[in-house]
């Protein structure tokens, strides 16, 4: 059983950082792929980022520019920047990590609390 730990969520002003970390109970690169999904109250859950196993990422228009999804195959982590946030930034990030050879595989982390302040 994979297993994602999320961590690094807080309460920051308009305009300021956060780094979310999600660390893997195995070798990332037995996924195709990880992202970084979010989910506010009320909405639907949306892919923020994701990073393939060949290292290709992508990213939703409404962070572009502002986030930048990273990982360190050394700790088995995963990481998301953000920067310039927004109140509309706001929402349960969760980590997500997929495998699609041989028997699916899709694994979700617990969720960790953003929350931009105007």
């Amino acid at each position: 059983q994979v297993q994602l730990v999320e961590s690094g969520g807080g309460l920051v002003q308009a305009g300021g950082s956060l780094r979310l970390s999600c660390a893997a109970s195995r070798n990332i690169l037995y996924f195709n792929v990880m992202g970084w999904y979010r989910q506010a109250p009320g909405q639907q859950r949306e892919l923020v980022a994701s990073i393939t196993d060949g290292g290709m990422t992508n990213y939703a228009d409404s962070v572009k520019g502002r986030f930048t999804i990273s990982r360190d195959t050394a700790k088995d982590t995963m990481y998301l920047q953000m920067n310039s946030l927004k109140p509309e930034d706001t929402a349960t990030y969760y980590c997500n990590a997929e495998r699609w050879q041989g028997p699916k595989v899709v694994t979700w982390g617990q969720g960790t609390q953003v929350t931009v302040s105007s």
